[in-house]
Order: structure tokens, then sequence, then C-alpha cells
């Protein structure tokens, strides 16, 4: 090779498309071994590349996901009861269960399914939500085995981000007020058959109500599982005798129509039109509406 010829190779001189190394004198340049640079050995000893400083990040195990919940004073805190730093005195003090033990331990995890109770009540983490609805005819409340069915979960889908259940029933075929919270020691109250809770319906019977059977319904219907108490009982004042409406405070499940049922009558409509002192006024079929505070206020004292 002329002296020509290796100057044509010279480290800077990137003509030729290849790159050369300079400090060994020429010759394809080949991929740098120096310190750092070195290329990784995948091998089957190594098939992963973990040789030191590239081995995977493992996830951490037991991290602060959704696996362990949150801690206990921050889910007193979400509820409104008192600050994290006081709800820390007071899981202290035993104030506190969850799923009915007491809990002492500072730092302890709980899940959002968890029963907690702070002095005895129930506790949500969540901010409590109220929503009324106007069931329409047709829709499931419990939910149906059939995906086609509509529920009256679908209807609220906008009304919150939070979980909200139904409180009591109507039958698919019932319309009329239906009150939707994640508020469960509410919800609880409010069906639980001891309290009882105002309720009015607007039905129609297949055939006019005799006086002598709205008698004895005001009296008081005996049932297989006893007997039934109404608060009233009348004639729809201007329509037909089959049109009456029946102001009740027991939560038992169908207990309308079993009350009708038992005297030989069939209800064909039945319309809620009022629950626990809420009505149906500018509240149109379908649609639904954020309870007021002073609404939840007449409700927690019911």
């Amino acid at each position: 090779m002329s002296r020509n010829d290796r100057s044509s190779g010279s480290r800077g001189d990137r003509s030729s498309g290849k790159t050369y190394g300079g400090r060994q004198g020429g010759g394809e340049r080949t991929k740098s071994h120096s310190r750092g640079n070195a290329p990784v050995n995948r091998n089957e000893k190594d098939p992963k590349n973990m040789s030191r400083g590239n081995a995977p990040l493992k996830k951490k195990q037991g991290g602060a996901g959704k696996s362990e919940g949150i801690r206990l004073n921050k889910y007193i805190a979400n509820s409104g009861v008192c600050s994290r730093r006081d709800a820390d005195i007071y899981i202290a003090a035993g104030n506190v269960t969850v799923n009915g033990k007491v809990v002492t331990e500072m730092g302890h995890r709980v899940q959002i399914s968890d029963e907690v109770k702070f002095d005895g009540r129930r506790i949500n983490p969540e901010k409590p939500e109220y929503v009324l609805l106007n069931k329409p005819k047709g829709f499931y409340v419990t939910g149906s085995l059939e995906k086609k069915n509509r529920t009256v979960m679908d209807l609220i889908a906008n009304a919150s981000k939070s979980k909200l259940s139904p409180v009591g029933k109507l039958d698919t075929q019932a319309t009329g007020l239906l009150l939707f919270t994640n508020d469960g020691t509410l919800a609880k109250n409010l069906a639980s058959p001891k309290n009882g809770i105002r309720q009015i319906y607007h039905l129609e019977l297949d055939k006019d109500l005799a006086y002598d059977d709205l008698q004895k319904i005001k009296e008081g219907v005996t049932l297989e599982d006893g007997t039934v108490k109404v608060t009233d009982v009348s004639y729809v004042e201007n329509q037909p005798k089959r049109e009456v409406g029946l102001e009740i405070k027991s939560t038992k499940p169908h207990i309308v129509q079993r009350i009708f049922k038992s005297l030989g009558y069939e209800i064909v409509k039945l319309d809620r039109v009022v629950y626990g002192g809420l009505t149906k006024k500018d509240l149109a079929r379908g649609h639904w509406r954020v309870l007021s505070r002073q609404e939840v206020i007449n409700l927690s004292n019911l």
C-alpha cells in the first residue's frame, strides 16, 4: 500500500463510507470495546441481558397499590369524621373497628369494601351522594340475567362517579320514585322493616275495588307472614273505583301486590308517588335529580 493510499484511510476521512481506527494504525474499525462500551455477552447463562447495571427492574411486592388499600387514618379523614392526626388518636384509643374487630395499629390499611366503624357507626371514605330517580316501566332494579334487559343503573350512569346502589326495590313493571346512595348507614335504616318509611302508591286494579275490600285493607290484611297494617287507603278522586291510593310503611318485598292479590285483585299499574317525604314534583319519568341537603337531613331523621 502506498503512502497516499494510507493517508486516504486516516482518521477523519469519512468519504469512503467506513470508519477507521486511527490509534491502531488504520484498518476497518469494529465496535469500540473501551471501558463502559463492551458489548453485552448474550449467552445461555445471561439470556435476558442481566449483566451488572442492566438487570430488569423488579416490581415492588407489597407497594401501596390498590391491593393494599389505604391507611386507616386517611380512610377516617376522607369520611369527614376528623383529621388524620386526630384519627390516629381515636384509633389508638380503640374507637375504631374494621370488620367487627378493634384496630389500634398505626398504619393499618383497609380496603374500600371493608366495614369500618367509628364509635359504632359505619363510615364511608367517599363523599355521600343521594340521587332520586323517577323510574319508568320495564327497567330492572336488581339486574337481569339477559344482557339485553335494561336496568335502572343505566338511567343514572352519569349521576355520579361513585358506586350508588338502590334503596329497596320496585318491580320491573312498576314506576315511580327510587332512591340511590352510597351512604350505607342511611340505606340500611330506610330499608329496615323495623323502621318503616312512608310510601304512597297510585295503583290501578284489573277491576273495581269493592267497598268491603277497601275496609278490610284499612283494618289490616293477614298474609302468610303476618298482618299488614296500612296508614291509609282510598279511591282516587274523580276516577274509576279501580284506581286506588295506598299509604304504607312496610318495606316487605312485593307487599302491595300481595295485599290486593289476597283479596282477588291483580295490579295493572303501580306508581310510587311519595317516598319518605320525597315527591315526583318537577321530575319527569326516566329522569333523576340530586337531593338537597335539607332532604338528606329529613331522611336521616325518619
